[in-house]
């Protein structure tokens, strides 16, 4: 049986992850590799049981992960100050993130 997660990554996660450096973005593999092994049982849950966010030093990474189709998509990161309103964020777009990785299983398939 096949546990390995897919790793997505956003736009807005992607530039946020291009600002790190160098020894920061190896911790970020690190924790992507966790997430490929482990799925959803890394991170802290947050508001939603598929929300979690993974602390990187001063800094928070959101991802989603969907059990069903094994995939977590990494959103977004913050400092401490602005978690919330990222927080907040997320939950107001989690129908564009579902139909985002629609999307993305969508082009797999074809």
């Amino acid at each position: 049986m096949n546990n390995i997660y897919e790793i997505f990554t956003t736009e807005e996660f992607d530039k946020d992850l291009y600002r790190l450096d160098n020894s920061e973005k190896l911790r970020v593999y690190k924790i992507f590799k966790q997430l490929e092994e482990k799925g959803g049982s890394i991170g802290k849950p947050l508001s939603r049981s598929f929300l979690r966010e993974k602390k990187l030093n001063g800094k928070r990474i959101y991802f989603l992960f969907y059990e069903e189709y094994k995939i977590i998509l990494v959103i977004a990161m913050s400092d401490k100050k602005t978690q919330k309103l990222t927080i907040n964020e997320i939950i107001t777009n989690i129908e564009y993130y579902d139909d985002h990785i629609k999307q993305l299983l969508k082009n797999k398939t074809n």
